[in-house]
């Protein structure tokens, strides 16, 4: 599978982006619907990967106060959920926060997926909490 990140600047794909969230999280995960769009989509720095011109993956990049990014809202189609999509994304995302000059990037990992951001660098901050009904756990990564 040939997968290429690129930047969500479009309409179109900010779009595709969202409807593959909505897939992810509402109808796979069951989140509620009201929960998964929220006030920080529209100032957010958006990637997407795609494969034959498809939106297959998705994640954003938010700035916080005291230049820290936080990643979140990274959902892969599930057909491309072992083609290391996922991985690709997150690089972009810690790219552009370096790009930007930030210090460190928070996300709220998912516990079942902990372990691949720890591959990646992230370490747990904490004990579990619920988010949208699913549990979590912050997890940071110093840049």
């Amino acid at each position: 599978m040939e997968i290429a990140i690129v930047e969500a600047g479009s309409p179109s794909l900010r779009a595709e982006a969202f409807a593959l969230r909505r897939r992810v999280f509402v109808e796979e995960q069951r989140v509620p619907e009201a929960l998964e769009r929220d006030e920080q989509d529209e100032d957010a720095f958006h990637a997407v990967a795609l494969s034959g011109g498809r939106v297959v993956g998705t994640g954003r990049l938010v700035i916080q106060p005291g230049r820290v990014g936080r990643v979140g809202r990274m959902a892969v189609d599930r057909a491309a959920r072992r083609a290391r999509v996922g991985d690709r994304l997150l690089a972009a995302l810690e790219e552009r926060a370096r790009e930007l000059r930030l210090t460190e990037i928070e996300l709220h990992a998912q516990c079942h997926v902990e372990p691949f951001y720890a591959r990646a660098g992230y370490a747990r901050h904490g004990e579990p909490f619920v988010e949208a009904g699913i549990d979590h756990v912050v997890m940071r990564k110093k840049l």
